[in-house]
Formats: structure tokens, sequence, C-alpha cells
């Protein structure tokens, strides 16, 4: 056993067939088929997709299948029939590797295929697997791809998985199941990456054939290697690319490949990214990948609204292609396509700015400023126009660039100009400074292209009016109105005060006999008179009134309050009979959402309950209690000054009191204002 071990693995094509031979009676007829398949694709060359003198697929596929086909099978079709019936004995029941259409045993769907997958059977197999190939963890993956494959026999989804949730299918998998393929996969950490390609290569080859194998297996293997190893998808993004573009005829291949290594982003934004960036946006254009390619990036941006983690991916270069793609009309892009993107410009324009927008916004102003043109759209447009402004307002550097571009871009220039001139008054001071010294230059330039000849006439005429006017901004501001009232407020009340310090009383000082003389005085003296009696009818007239219509208040409001008390009790008794189902219902409940719910999202629910829990004993309790306790306090206090009897005469006193201690704090304040402002202006 020892040799028949050791010639499969260095046999090439048919060392398979030795292995099975020679396992057959412990594993059973039934068991092997899944490992001889997956044993089937060991003659593939482990350098082979790494090749890059011809596509992957050519080279990985294409070329070993037609080896295995010299090798393994006959060269006539006619004597497979005879070769299978030479087991129908233990076997009769085992399809060959070639002919997966007429497998038995097809579930309905992929949950009642993983209800009905035997973990025993599985391990059992895994350890006979590690056991003949201690030394070959490739082995070990292949087989687990292999089987998992094999037995997960359900009909056949679309390559995208649009109607499933982006973990589909890796979330149906049990927890016992994601133990196993974890822990294989732990141990096989040296050859995850070759694993990786040869669940694409073999996902491939299997939609080559009319009635090909369903590919749950292969996914569920997939998702499990990205979900703790997402750098593995981005290792060789430049070979897949190539993929891509030699098979943009077969969109299910296409779009296969990008559902493989678009689900390191749903684990890492950086990875998710970089796979966008590297094989999605080349083949935007595509009318059968690019649904796929704009749903992904929603997605991928709606399930990591952190964007920290995704600074410094995109860059000048992959930014104004999307911007293109966004506004620039009669693309590639179907119109609902373009306006989903549309949406998402904004998030895309974060990321690209970086965590430090000051730093980097003048590399992007050259694009911006080449693309304003007058026959620019208008929506593009208007956001070059104020993608422009913040390039400005935010990276000084941005003016320098500016000055250096202008005489190649007039016309572009001209637009900024009166866009600046138009958003003038929300501009900040720094902006106007800096911009001031860059439309003087430009001013000097304007002079000297007029005196050239006459090129660019027009442009050249259009830049120089709005720098004239804009000039014509930074010298005249405007009257300072709101400063020369404060000047006059000032001297005005500069002047009362040495007026009366010089007389030794306001009755006798020159402001009031002026105020008199002009009637000004006693016209203020009697208005006063007059709104000082009004205050007193007015309190007299409640003084009188407020007792009626405070008992009035009490008979008409006690009978409402007697109802509002048995609604509070009746709204009590709901709420502790709703608080019960609820609580009976909750372990039911959070077991259905652990099922659903991703553990992370449960953990940051927990802290934010924590969290939660925490401000409300700290900080929100002692609040309320040191809140009654004051309000305790009042009314006890207002209670022992009015003797035990809070009445209408008590709380007059009360406020009486309160506005006479009110008033004579003011008018000491304002005699201790008015004798500082007298030192100050006398100068001592």
């Amino acid at each position: 056993m020892a040799a028949a071990g050791a010639g499969p693995a260095s046999a090439g094509g048919g060392r398979w067939e030795v292995v099975r031979k020679g396992r057959r009676p412990a594993g059973g007829p039934g068991s092997r088929r899944a490992l001889g398949e997956a044993n089937a694709g060991r003659a593939l060359p482990l350098a082979a997709p790494i090749a890059t003198s011809d596509t992957l697929f050519e080279l990985g596929f294409e070329k070993t299948l037609k080896k295995q086909n010299k090798e393994q099978v006959p060269p006539a079709p006619a004597p497979e029939p005879p070769h299978r019936k030479q087991h129908t004995g233990k076997s009769a029941k085992k399809p060959s590797a070639n002919d997966a259409g007429v497998k038995p045993g097809k579930c309905r769907s992929l949950e009642e295929a993983l209800r009905a997958l035997d973990l025993a059977d599985l391990q059992k197999e895994l350890d006979k697997s590690q056991s003949v190939f201690p030394e070959n963890p490739s082995v070990w993956v292949k087989d687990l791809a292999g089987y998992l494959n094999y037995k997960l026999q359900a009909p056949r989804s679309d390559p995208m998985l649009s109607q499933h949730p982006h973990d589909y299918p890796y979330c149906l998998v049990s927890k016992e199941l994601k133990n196993i393929i974890r822990s294989l996969l732990g141990r096989s950490s040296s050859v995850l990456e070759l694993f990786f390609d040869h669940c694409i290569y073999t996902m491939l080859q299997e939609l080559d054939k009319t009635r090909g194998e369903s590919l749950h297996g292969y996914r569920i293997c997939i998702q499990a290697v990205l979900l703790d190893r997402p750098k593995i998808a981005t290792m060789n993004l430049g070979k897949y690319l190539e993929v891509l573009r030699s098979h943009q005829n077969r969109p299910a291949k296409c779009l296969t490949v990008l559902w493989a290594l678009g689900q390191a982003g749903f684990a890492d934004l950086h990875e998710g990214l970089k796979v966008w960036l590297g094989v999605m946006l080349p083949v935007l254009g595509i009318k059968s990948l690019s649904p796929y390619a704009v749903a992904y990036l929603d997605r991928l941006l709606m399930m990591h609204p952190n964007l920290t983690k995704g600074f410094g991916m995109i860059g000048p270069k992959d930014f104004f292609p999307l911007l293109d793609f966004a506004f620039m009309p009669n693309n590639s892009l179907p119109p609902s396509l373009q306006e989903q993107l549309r949406r998402l410009y904004p998030r895309l324009k974060v990321l690209a700015f970086g965590a430090k927008p000051e730093t980097a916004l003048h590399t992007y102003f050259p694009s911006f400023l080449s693309r304003a043109t007058p026959s620019c759209p208008p929506g593009m447009k208007k956001e070059l126009l104020t993608s422009m402004s913040q390039c400005l307002s935010l990276d000084p550097l941005s003016f320098s660039v500016w000055r250096q571009l202008y005489t190649k871009h007039l016309s572009q220039s001209s637009l900024l100009l009166n866009h600046l001139l138009e958003s003038w008054d929300s501009s900040s001071k720094k902006v106007r400074q800096s911009l001031q010294e860059t439309v003087r230059s430009f001013k000097v330039t304007n002079e000297e292209l007029a005196a050239r000849g006459p090129n660019s006439d027009q442009d050249v005429a259009a830049c120089d009016a709005a720098c004239k006017e804009l000039l014509r901004k930074m010298k005249g501001r405007g009257f300072p109105w709101s400063r020369l009232l404060l000047v006059l407020l000032v001297f005005a009340a500069g002047f009362l005060l040495h007026d009366v310090r010089t007389h030794g009383s306001f009755q006798a000082s020159s402001s009031t006999r002026l105020l008199r003389s002009s009637g000004v005085l006693p016209a203020s003296q009697q208005a006063w008179q007059k709104v000082s009696h009004c205050c007193l009818e007015g309190y007299r007239w409640l003084e009188r009134s407020l007792p009626v219509y405070s008992s009035q208040a009490a008979a008409v409001l006690e009978p409402l309050w007697a109802k509002s008390v048995e609604v509070a009790l009746y709204a009590s008794e709901q709420c502790s009979s709703l608080l019960s189902w609820i609580h009976d219902s909750l372990p039911c409940f959070i077991e259905w959402l652990q099922s659903r719910v991703p553990e992370s999202l449960l953990h940051f629910a927990e802290c934010v309950r924590e969290l939660l829990l925490f401000l409300v004993r700290s900080c929100l309790l002692p609040l309320l209690e040191c809140v009654a306790a004051a309000l305790e306090r009042g009314w006890k206090r207002c209670m022992d000054s009015c003797n035990g009897a809070v009445s209408w005469d008590c709380v007059r006193e009360h406020l009486t009191s309160f506005t006479y201690s009110s008033w004579i704090y003011l008018q000491n304040t304002t005699v201790a204002v008015k004798n500082w402002a007298l030192a100050m202006i006398s100068g001592h």
C-alpha cells in the first residue's frame, strides 16, 4: 500500500485510479465519487495557472483537459459503457467523473441538500485523504471542494446570485460544517492561493458542460477562504482580467469570476476596492458585466459605511473615469446604471480625496479644469466647478497649478472665474486673499495675450472681464454701516457720561436741557407714565380675576384629571401585558436574530446596550434624582415661607420680593458700569 500510495503521487494523470482501487473497500462505493472527482484535477501542474504566455483558461484547462482525455479516457467513446459495467457489482450508483449530469439524488434546494449532508461521512473522507497524503494539503482541500460540490447538488443559480444575500451560500452552512471547513483550511494555509485558483478554474470548466454540476460546493469553499484571507483574491488580479477579456462572449464565465473575486470585499473594504478597480472598472463598459459591477460597488459601500479603511485606494487615474461614467451622457452605461453610479459618486469622491485633502487636491485640479469646457453637460459642469472650488479652498497649491495651466485652458478658466464671482459672498477670507494674487497675475497675462494678436480674443476677453469684476469686488466691499453705527453708539454713550459727570447730575446736564427743549424728554416721560399706568391696571386685574378663574379652571379640570388617571391606568395595564408578551417572546426572537444576523453586528449591539445602560445608571438616574431633590427642597422652602399653606397672597409677596431684589441688583450693576465708564473716559 505504501508503494501504491507513493505511485499515484508521482504518476501524473492516472494516479487517482490507483488510489480509488486501494481505498474502495474501506470507503464504500458512494463515498469516493467526490474524492475521485477532486483528484481528477490533480493532473494539472501547480505552476500552470501562473503562466502568462497564454490565457489562464486555455493554459489551465483546455490543455490539461486534452492531456487527461489522452491519458485516462480511451480514445473512442464506445468502450466507456463496458468500462462502467465492470464495476457494477460495487459501484453501480457511482457515475463517471465526466458524466456529472446524470447523478441521482438532486435536491430541490440548497437548504435541503445541506440538511441531507452527512458530516460524519465528510469528516471520515477527509481523514482518509490526510492519512494517504499526509504531506500534500493541496489534495485535502481539493477533496473537500469536490466532496461538497458532489453532495450539494441543487438547481443552479444565476452566476451573480442577485436574488440572495451577499454571503450566500455560505450563510446557509451550519456551524458544525463551518468548523470542519475552517479547521481543514487552517491546516492547509500554505496552499490556499492555489486552492482558490483551482475552485475558480473548476467552476469555469463546469460551465463549459451542457449539463454540468451545480457550483455550490466551490462557492462555499471560496467564501470560506476569503472570509479569513481576503488578500488571496487580489494577489493575481492581472491574470483574471486576462481571463475576462478572453471570454467577453461568455457572460456566465465572466460573472462567475467577478463573483468569486468580489467575495474579498465583504470582509475587507480595502481588498474589495482593489478588486473593483482591478477587474470590474476595466469591464464597466461591457453591457453584460456592467450591471453586476455597479451593483457590487453599491453593496460594498453600503456594507462599509466607515470609508476610512478605503482611503488611498482611489487615485486620479481611477477617479476620473468614474466621473466620466457618472456624468458624461451617451456613454456605454445605460441611464439606470449611470444614475445609480451618480448616487455613489459622493462616497467615491470622499474615498478619492482621502484623509488629508488639503495635501492631495492639487493633483486632481488639472483633470477637473480640463473637463470644464463650455460644451460640458450642465450636471457635469456644476460638479466640476464645485470640485475646483473645493480644491482651491482646501489646498493652496491648487492656485499655483491653476496659474501654470491658465494660458492653455482659457475657456475653462473663464467658467471657473465666473463661478467664483457668483459664490463670492460664501468664500472664506483665506481664499479671497489667495484669489487676489492669482487674479492679478491673470490680469497681467491677459494683457500680454491681447498684445500678441487676435488669437483666442473671445476667451481672453471673457477672462479679463471676470478678473476685473473680481478685483472690483476685492477693492470695494460696500459701506461698513454696522461699524459706523457701533462707533456712533459708543460716541453718544461717552458724550452722555461725560456731560453727566461735568454738570454733576443728569437733570442739570446739557443733554437733559437739549431733550427738554426739543420736546423729547416730556414725551418720553408721558409715555413712561402711560406704560406704568397700564402695567398697574393689568396687575390689579390679575389680582382680582386670577383667584376666580383658578377656581373655575379647577372645577373644569378635576373631572378631566380623573379621566386622565383612568386612561393612564389602562395604558399601564396594556403596557404591562405587552412587556410580559415581549419577555416571553424575546428568547425566540433573539435565537432567530442570532441565526440571521452576523456575530459582529450582535457584538456591536451588545456594546451599544451596555453603553446605554451605563449612561442611564451613571448619568440619567443621578440627574433625575438631583432634580427631584432640588424640586422637593424648593417646595419645602415655599411651604415653610408660607407657614404651611401656599396661597395667592404668599405667592404675590414672593414675586414682589423677587422683583424688587432683581431691580436693586440691576440698578447697582448699572451704577457700577457707569462709574467704570466715567473713570475710563476721564483717564483715571
